[in-house]
């Protein structure tokens, strides 16, 4: 079974893998003996290198490539291969969302929300994942196998409850509205996903989608959270380290015959 799981030597293309989460894929993917070639809008030194992924220098590499940028990813992906080989498998991990503590403007009213905020999160997680499975999954079509790993949300699942972000209003003296970008993204990710697997199929390259709930990250009110909670089954949200697990698994031979799923961790929110 550890043989079956394994992702020894795997080469991983994750993008947005200096953000919170995608530190935790990186580290455990490489941890456990898969080269991850990290795709990133920003490049960085190598004391921060050290400092984000301490003694992962053989298993992991930064490429500078933003993923609305088909030539950069394409650069990008063509160095890949050159240093470690066409990618095994791709995590599309990048994405973007209204900040919690956001201007007014970010979190206004559908009826006012503006289209530069909707344009910028639908090209990074909608667009982003596209262009990002055209470059890499086609090289993983042409050897015949590869597993595309996309990250997805309870919101692609179900309209935010606004009821949640009530208390900002109350506290603020301004309505707060978590915008329909985000979740618009993220519920197209169901279906882009589902095509990417049926397209594929024949050339064994996989697709699955996975639904992530709420993550322990300090970033949000505590009233904020306390609300979340009491819709949680587990009263709890995630530990950062806990999708670790469910990455490494659709990244194995474990889920060979998996393609098109949409694998929900959401401590039972939408079960709801």
């Amino acid at each position: 079974m550890s043989e079956l799981f394994s992702v020894a030597d795997k080469v991983v293309v994750l993008t947005g893998g200096l953000g919170q989460l995608g530190r935790e894929f990186t580290t455990s993917l490489a941890k456990a003996g898969a080269k991850v070639a990290v795709y990133s809008r920003r490049s960085i030194t190598a004391e921060k290198f050290e400092e984000l992924f301490p003694g992962l220098s053989a298993n992991v590499r930064i490429y500078e490539a933003s993923v609305t940028d088909k030539a950069a990813i394409e650069a990008a992906t063509d160095k890949v291969i050159a240093d470690w080989g066409v990618p095994d498998v791709l995590v599309n991990n990048a994405g973007i969302d209204s900040k919690p503590d956001g201007g007014a403007e970010q979190n206004a009213p559908f009826e006012v929300y503006p289209q530069k905020f909707w344009d910028e999160i639908i090209d990074t997680n909608l667009t982003g994942v596209m262009l990002c499975s055209q470059v890499v999954g086609a090289k993983m079509a042409e050897k015949g196998r590869g597993s595309i790993i996309n990250i997805g949300s309870i919101y692609g699942l179900v309209s935010p409850n606004q009821a949640l972000y009530a208390y900002r209003e109350a506290r603020d003296g301004v309505p707060f509205i978590k915008a329909v970008s985000y979740a618009a993204s993220k519920s197209g990710l169901i279906n882009l996903t589902r095509y990417v697997a049926t397209y594929w199929a024949e050339k064994n390259v996989r697709c699955n989608l996975i639904s992530f709930g709420g993550v322990k990250t300090g970033s949000f009110d505590k009233e904020f959270v306390d609300n979340f909670l009491e819709r949680v089954p587990m009263r709890r949200q995630a530990e950062k380290g806990e999708y670790n697990g469910v990455i490494q698994f659709l990244a194995s031979d474990a889920s060979t015959y998996m393609t098109g799923s949409n694998v929900v961790v959401d401590g039972g929110f939408t079960a709801w």
